[in-house]
């Protein structure tokens, strides 16, 4: 009898363990499948920044890269193999590569059909001009984690390569750009004992951080900040880095150049000349941590050059009471549009020229909707400003004109890469289409 009451308890679990394993996949997969299914109806299809990519002849299905993610699910278990099923949601991370036990998962930059221009660097983070480096935003790495372990690199490999003495008035490392990148390359070159100047073209330092709205949260994971350690907290508002940051670089004494902007970059022998806004300076090598976005792309209307109109929001407070207009359809607009709709008194109009937003967050696209619904910022699709005036705009909306009061225009509609700038230094440009 024992036996037999054994061998029932040893079929049971035979039977039901592998049931109860199947149902709970089953039910993850059908989740997977369903919000990918979502995706492909709205069109966001696209990861616009470094994204894995999934070997399906290694991957073993253990769902670590799944967990991994700090953006929740925008990886999923599908017919027994991991694939991206929120591709627009993806911002480069990262953590899947890591967390994957087969090294099925690698980063790459663009897709089969939509590539990404990137400056060609080497793993040394130097570019095809010998002593001229890159690192950061400007590398394909936006992501302020990212950027800050990649500004520490660039400057290891840098402090390795430099032998001789210096000139007079000459440093080893001229660092361009002051956002994380290059917070964090001045940073290590103080660590390094390198001699360095750090030349930024705007009035304050952060770089993209700074043109954040107030109080706006920055997502982050760990990470090691030279000269003051690990940094592990994963969400914090814009001002608290900010201040973090002035916190290390004063601490430090890190000697910040800004309102500097950089017009040239030439090799006279064996140095550099560095000629900016704020003078001319020799250095034996150079790090590029500029954005992507240096220059805010412009409409081209008429009314566009004058002090209404402007391409970034710092305090929305100041704008209660007004008749705002809002262009684009990114997250930066979303997010711009549902600030100023919150300030008393405001009559927000978000404009975008497609028929339904493009690569945001889905808790952006939950609050755009909502906001619109309860009618405290009205959306507008398939529209264009055809010009800008003092008391009002021009729309054309389904190829009709439509003016509309208006007392500031902000315009959120990406930026001008600096493939100029680039290709007058020198360095190469190569687009990605799927690769690293």
């Amino acid at each position: 009898m024992f036996e037999t009451v054994t061998y029932f308890i040893a079929a049971l679990c035979i039977i039901f363990i592998p049931y109860i394993y199947w149902k709970k996949h089953s039910g993850k997969e059908k989740k997977a499948v369903q919000l990918y299914s979502e995706n492909l109806k709205t069109g966001y299809t696209e990861p616009v920044t470094l994204h894995p990519k999934i070997d399906p002849n290694q991957c073993i299905m253990t769902g670590a890269c799944v967990k991994a993610c700090p953006e929740g699910e925008i990886l999923g278990i599908v017919k027994g193999k991991a694939q991206i099923i929120q591709p627009s949601r993806c911002i480069g991370h990262g953590a899947c590569q890591s967390a994957c036990p087969t090294d099925a998962i690698s980063l790459v930059f663009g897709t089969k059909k939509r590539g990404i221009d990137i400056p060609m660097v080497k793993e040394t983070f130097e570019t095809n001009v010998p002593g001229i480096y890159i690192a950061g935003e400007l590398g394909g790495m936006g992501l302020i984690r990212n950027a800050i372990t990649q500004g520490k690199e660039a400057v290891e490999y840098i402090a390795k390569s430099l032998n001789g003495t210096r000139g007079n008035g000459t440093v080893d490392l001229a660092i361009i750009g002051a956002g994380p990148a290059g917070i964090a390359a001045s940073l290590q070159a103080k660590k390094d004992g390198l001699s360095y100047i750090t030349l930024e073209q705007e009035k304050d330092f952060g770089g993209t951080v700074a043109a954040f709205p107030r109080q706006k949260l920055v997502m982050t994971q760990p990470m090691d900040i030279p000269l003051y350690g690990k940094f592990k907290n994963r969400e914090i508002q814009k001002e608290e880095l900010i201040e973090l940051w002035k916190q290390v670089t004063s601490q430090n004494d890190i000697q910040l150049t800004l309102q500097s902007k950089v017009e040239s970059i030439k090799k006279e022998d064996e140095l550099f000349s560095i000629t900016s806004t704020s003078g001319v300076y020799k250095a034996k090598k150079v790090l590029l941590t500029i954005g992507r976005r240096g220059t805010p792309r412009k409409l081209g209307v008429q009314g566009e050059k004058t002090n209404k109109v402007t391409y970034n929001l710092l305090d929305p407070e100041q704008y209660k009471n007004k008749h705002l207009l809002v262009v684009g359809g990114g997250d930066s607009a979303v997010e711009a549009a549902l600030r100023l709709g919150e300030q008393e008194g405001t009559t927000v109009t978000l404009s975008y020229r497609k028929d339904t937003f493009s690569r945001i967050k889905d808790k952006n696209r939950e609050k755009i909707e909502t906001a619109h619904q309860a009618r405290w910022v009205n959306i507008i699709f398939n529209s264009q400003i055809e010009s800008i005036h003092s008391d009002h705009i021009i729309l054309n909306h389904d190829s009709k004109s439509e003016q509309i009061k208006n007392n500031y225009v902000f315009i959120f509609i990406g930026g001008e890469l600096p493939n100029k700038f680039l290709s007058q230094i020198g360095i190469e440009m190569e687009t990605k289409f799927g690769v690293r």
